[in-house]
């Protein structure tokens, strides 16, 4: 069974600009040892952060380092929350899309969603605690 994982666009980012644990789940996701879960209103998401981080810190290549998220992602329309779930609403796009795809994880390094711990099944979990509960 493949594990299907949402990730915080504070993880890609990390996991792009850093070294650690985000840089850990970029390379198991190249390694395909989870599925990348992604929805339109998150790669807006991504894009905006990455094109903010890249004034500070130029990255030729960032236009494709979107499209291989893209490429090698499962894009999912993302189900509607009626009321917030996250207080912090602006992080109900992750919970919306992770339930749309039916995820096992939503991985974040966001306080507001790490309070969750779990919706409707998904766990809301660090960057170690996936590293920790993904199969080698």
């Amino acid at each position: 069974m493949t594990i299907k994982a949402v990730l915080d666009t504070n993880v890609i980012i990390s996991g792009i600009f850093w070294k650690g644990a985000p840089f850990e789940i970029l390379a198991a996701w190249q390694e395909q040892r989870f599925l990348l879960i992604i929805s339109p209103p998150i790669l807006d998401e991504y894009r905006r952060v990455l094109d903010e981080m890249t004034k500070q810190r130029p990255i030729p290549v960032l236009s494709s380092i979107l499209g291989i998220i893209e490429l090698h992602s499962e894009m999912v329309t993302p189900v509607r929350f009626p009321a917030p779930i996250c207080s912090d609403p602006d992080d109900d796009k992750f919970l919306e899309a992770a339930l749309a795809a039916r995820a096992d994880y939503v991985v974040s390094g966001d306080a507001a969603l790490l309070k969750i711990k779990d919706h409707q099944g998904i766990q809301i979990v660090k960057p170690r605690q996936f590293l920790a509960l993904m199969p080698r």
